[in-house]
């Protein structure tokens, strides 16, 4: 299995190593999503991290050039994935262990809270790049999360961000040194942990249901379109 479960107090630590790229494959995109249903009115608060050095590299290429149909099936399921973890109902933290590309980087908007590791690490949206267009459900996570001013240089022109400029962007909220990443991201989480979880849910909801239902909701057609 690709995804790892851990227990810390109030905090569930929910590890992403494929011993590779950390690609989103058909299977670790089903176990994400299955970890993600069980986990949730189960914990606190949630913090998702990848292997040193990889974070995630987005979409695994093999299927995304296997033909329409599975190129469309993995980034749909993907898609929902990233909704369900967008609206997860405890305080998610995102500890970004390196490189975090197109979706890797859409999976790391879904935290409420991001921190990343100061290194020669790149984190960015390179569809149009290697062209391809970005999803719908793409814009819509980078609408909602990054710096207006910053949405055009980091869409349509496919800029390659650094963890520093990555969070002025909008990306990652702060960086830390590597030695420090893991201290912090629990700190972070257990703080998050003592907030009300109810109200913390309900006003998740109020500022993302509406998004979160229109990525699933478009996505089907939008790939259509854009892989037909």
């Amino acid at each position: 299995m690709s995804i790892q479960i851990e227990t810390r107090g109030d905090v569930t630590w929910l590890t992403i190593d494929d011993g590779k790229a950390n690609a989103l494959s058909t299977q670790l995109v089903a176990d994400l999503g299955g970890a993600l249903t069980e986990l949730a009115g189960k914990t606190k608060a949630l913090v998702i991290a990848g292997r040193p050095g990889r974070f995630c590299a987005g979409y695994d290429l093999k299927v995304m050039m296997a033909g329409k149909d599975a190129a469309s099936a993995l980034t749909a399921a993907g898609c929902r994935v990233m909704a369900q973890l967008y609206t997860f109902p405890a305080p998610v933290v995102v500890a970004c262990t390196g490189h975090a590309m197109a979706g890797g980087a859409l999976l790391l908007l879904c935290g409420d809270v991001r921190i990343g590791v100061e290194g020669p690490f790149k984190i960015g949206l390179n569809e149009v790049q290697i062209g391809m267009p970005l999803p719908q459900f793409g814009i819509d996570l980078v609408t909602d999360r990054l710096d207006p001013r910053m949405v055009t240089r980091a869409t349509m022109c496919a800029h390659t961000f650094d963890p520093a400029s990555a969070a002025s962007a909008g990306f990652l909220d702060r960086c830390v040194a590597p030695d420090q990443l893991v201290a912090a991201v629990q700190a972070e989480a257990e703080q998050l942990a003592q907030l009300g979880t109810l109200p913390y849910a309900r006003t998740k909801l109020g500022l993302r249901q509406h998004t979160a239902d229109k990525m699933v909701a478009e996505v089907d057609a939008n790939l259509a379109v854009l892989l037909g």
